[in-house]
């Protein structure tokens, strides 16, 4: 054999033992620069107190900062793409929604990531259940008595949700598709000012998320009727689910995973679900997200990775169903 053609390949046999040889030292040295968790979604709201109360343990455990950013817009869908497209090392991570990764995808045509192929789950860290609320001052104390209402001759009635394609928006398109009454929908930038319209007596009702309307109902502003679980919450077993009170079946609620841009290497991944795991099962954690209305999941990866596909096969059919559309 020609020495110089042997040599080229000795050459290019070494770059490549040296690059397969690079993926493993790289992992273990993981991390050894602070990791950036992006929230798509302003701060303050529920994903976002989420990510920095996780963050802040993860941190602790791996001996490096993790940096919450917010990049919020497009219904979550600019700080997602982001991740997705970031580089695969484990530096940028991203505490995404059910929204983002069930629901968009069948809502925008010509979204600029698939959640199924471009991230990489890292794990599903938690379910937060939205709760069906009046005004104090509509004349109905029960779900029967609200389905009763939004039958009666008044109407049209109107219920409110954070935007279009959000869950407070789907989760009113299942409870009036259920129920087969014409409510109209009223779409707002945010929970926040859809709950306030809704204590104002300006709509009918919302499925707001827990968080949100818990302070709200706690003040005697907002009367909570129902949880849209499949069974009651431990932290308010009076309150009877949407299921149990007129409509079977009926179940809604919102996830919170972490994930990685595709390609992440396997160690990255199980280091960084273990870390979240145990940061999950911390009591102080544990404590305040029960607090803010979370369960808390956990697990592997493959748990969101079948979460993902189940959930994004009932919005696909929900969505197509309603003709919901944002592009």
């Amino acid at each position: 054999m020609n020495k110089a053609l042997l040599n080229k390949r000795i050459f290019c046999g070494a770059l490549t033992l040296t690059a397969v040889m690079a993926v493993p030292i790289a992992s273990a040295a993981y991390p050894d620069q602070p990791i950036h968790f992006v929230v798509p979604y302003s701060a303050g709201g529920s994903t976002d107190l989420l990510a920095r109360m996780l963050g802040e343990k993860v941190g602790n455990q791996l001996g490096q900062t993790v940096i919450v950013e917010n990049r919020p817009g497009a219904g979550s869908n600019i700080g997602t793409g982001y991740v997705a497209k970031s580089e695969p090392d484990g530096y940028t991570i991203l505490m995404a929604t059910s929204t983002a990764l069930a629901t968009n995808p069948h809502l925008f045509k010509n979204l600029q990531y698939d959640p199924q192929k471009d991230l990489a789950p890292i794990i599903l860290t938690s379910t937060l259940p939205s709760m069906v609320v009046v005004n104090d001052k509509l004349p109905v104390k029960t779900i029967a008595e609200l389905n009763t209402y939004l039958k009666g001759p008044d109407g049209p009635h109107t219920f409110a949700s954070a935007g279009t394609g959000t869950p407070a928006h789907l989760g009113g398109e299942l409870y009036k598709r259920s129920l087969g009454v014409n409510v109209i929908h009223v779409p707002y930038k945010g929970g926040a000012p859809a709950l306030t319209d809704l204590v104002g007596g300006q709509t009918d009702f919302m499925i707001a998320v827990a968080p949100e309307a818990i302070p709200l109902v706690k003040d005697g502003r907002l009367r909570a009727l129902a949880v849209t679980t499949k069974t009651r919450l431990a932290a308010y077993p009076d309150l009877p689910t949407v299921a149990e009170s007129g409509i079977p079946g009926y179940e809604l609620i919102a996830w919170y995973g972490v994930l990685a841009p595709a390609g992440t290497p396997a160690p990255i991944i199980d280091k960084l679900n273990a870390a979240f795991d145990k940061a999950l099962q911390d009591p102080a954690v544990a404590k305040k997200m029960g607090e803010m209305g979370f369960v808390i999941d956990g697990g592997t990866p493959s748990v969101l990775t079948e979460r993902i596909r189940t959930e994004s096969a009932k919005m696909k059919e929900l969505i197509e169903q309603a003709n919901i559309t944002l592009d």
